[in-house]
C-alpha cells in the first residue's frame, strides 16, 4: 500500500505531475552554481526518455565487507590522475561492467544529465523531467558532473573513472535550467525513483526551510530499502539544511585534498560524513570535463560508494533490506568531521 497520492508512472509511461502553490524554495549545493529557487507557475509534465535494461535490484550476499583504500587499478582513463578523491575514499572496489554492482540504480535528482556524453554512454537508462523546462537534458552541467562522479565508464581510454561504473543512472530532473528547484518536485522525484527500483538517491540540493512532503518522501524511500544521500550545503556555517538533516538521510559535508573542510562547506553535529568536494574533476555537457566545488560533489562521491556497497551487503538484522547496513558501513568508514 502506497503512502502517498502521487503519480507514479512506470518507466515506459509519461506521468503528469501538478505543481502546487506555496512550495519550499531551494538551491543546488555547488559554490559555482547556487541560484535561489522559486515556485513554478506552470503545471509541468513529467517527460520520460527511456534506456534499455531497467530492472529492480537484487542483492548478492557477502558476509563481511572490508572497506580498504583503493589500490592501483591500472585503468586507462586519461584524466584519472586529476581525480584526487579516489586516493582518499575507502572504496570497496572500482568495478568494471559485469561485476557485482551491475544493475544498481542510482537516481540523480538534479538538473538532468547529458545523455550523449562519451563517458556516460549506456549509463543513463531513464530520464524524467519534473520541471517546466522543455529540455529533459542538462543545460547547466551540474547534474552531468554529479553523474560522472558516480558512474562514468572506467578503463575505456576516455575521460575519468566513476566510483561505481557498472551502476546505472536514473536522471530525474527536478531543477530547471536556471537551477531552481522545489521541495514538492523533489519529493515526487524521490517517490518515482523508489517505485522504479532506485537503491541510491543523490540529492545535491538544499532547502533552508523544512518540507513535510520532502521528509515523508525520504522516510518512504528508507522504508522501501533505498538510501538517500544529500549535500550539507555551502553557507560555511553550522545551520542545518534540508533534506540533509533529516534522520533517514545521509548528510555530506565537503573536504579539500589536505583533509580540511572545503571552503563554504557547512558542518556541525547534524552532518553524518565528510567526503571530497573541492576542485572535483568530472564530466560536463558536450563531451567536456572540468572542475567544480561544493557539497553537491561530496554527496556524489558518497552515492558512488553506496552503489558499490549495495550488492556486496547482506541483511544482518533480518529486516528485509540492506540500506541500513550500507549506511552503517559508510558512516563507520568515512570521517564525520574534517581536519580543522
Amino acid at each position: 500500500m502506497k503512502l502517498f497520492n502521487v503519480a507514479s508512472p512506470v518507466v515506459m509511461v509519461v506521468g503528469l505531475l501538478i505543481a502546487s502553490a506555496g512550495v519550499t524554495e531551494g538551491v543546488l549545493s555547488a559554490d559555482d552554481f547556487s541560484l535561489s529557487g522559486q515556485s513554478a507557475s506552470a503545471q509541468p509534465e513529467a517527460q520520460a526518455t527511456v534506456g534499455t535494461g531497467v530492472s529492480a535490484i537484487s542483492n548478492d550476499v557477502l558476509d563481511d565487507v572490508s572497506i580498504a583504500p583503493p589500490v592501483s587499478t591500472g585503468y586507462e582513463d586519461p584524466y584519472l590522475d586529476l581525480q584526487w578523491a579516489l586516493e582518499q575514499l575507502p572504496t570497496a572496489l572500482l568495478s568494471q561492467p559485469g561485476t557485482d554492482n551491475e544493475g544498481v540504480l542510482v537516481a540523480v535528482l538534479d538538473t538532468g544529465v547529458d545523455l550523449d556524453h562519451e563517458d556516460l554512454g549506456g549509463r543513463v537508462v531513464v530520464s524524467m523531467n519534473f520541471t517546466s523546462s522543455p529540455m529533459v537534458g542538462d543545460i547547466s552541467g551540474h547534474g552531468t558532473h554529479v553523474a560522472g562522479i558516480i558512474a562514468a565508464s572506467s578503463n575505456n581510454g576516455t575521460g575519468i573513472a566513476g566510483l561505481a561504473p557498472a551502476s546505472r543512472i536514473m536522471s530525474i530532473k527536478v531543477a530547471n535550467d536556471g537551477g531552481r528547484t522545489e521541495a514538492k518536485a523533489m519529493a515526487e522525484g524521490i517517490i518515482w525513483a523508489v517505485e522504479n527500483g532506485a537503491s541510491v538517491i543523490n540529492i545535491s540540493a538544499e532547502f533552508s526551510e523544512p518540507s513535510l512532503d520532502l521528509e515523508e518522501a525520504i522516510n518512504y524511500a528508507w522504508e522501501q530499502g533505498a538510501l538517500v544521500i544529500a549535500a550539507a550545503g555551502n553557507q560555511g556555517n553550522q545551520l542545518p539544511v534540508y533534506p540533509a538533516c533529516y534522520e533517514n538521510c545521509i548528510a555530506v559535508a565537503a573536504s579539500s585534498p589536505d583533509g580540511t573542510l572545503a571552503p563554504l562547506s557547512n558542518y556541525g553535529d547534524w552532518v553524518d560524513v565528510v567526503a571530497p568536494g573541492f576542485e572535483i574533476y568530472s564530466t560536463l555537457p558536450d563531451d567536456s570535463y572540468g572542475y567544480k566545488s561544493g557539497t553537491s560533489f561530496a554527496a556524489a562521491h558518497v552515492s558512488g560508494l553506496a552503489a558499490s556497497l549495495f550488492p556486496l551487503t547482506t541483511d544482518t538484522n533480518g529486516n528485509g533490506r540492506v540500506n541500513d547496513e550500507v549506511r552503517a558501513m559508510i558512516e563507520s568508514s568515512l570521517p564525520r568531521t574534517a581536519l580543522n
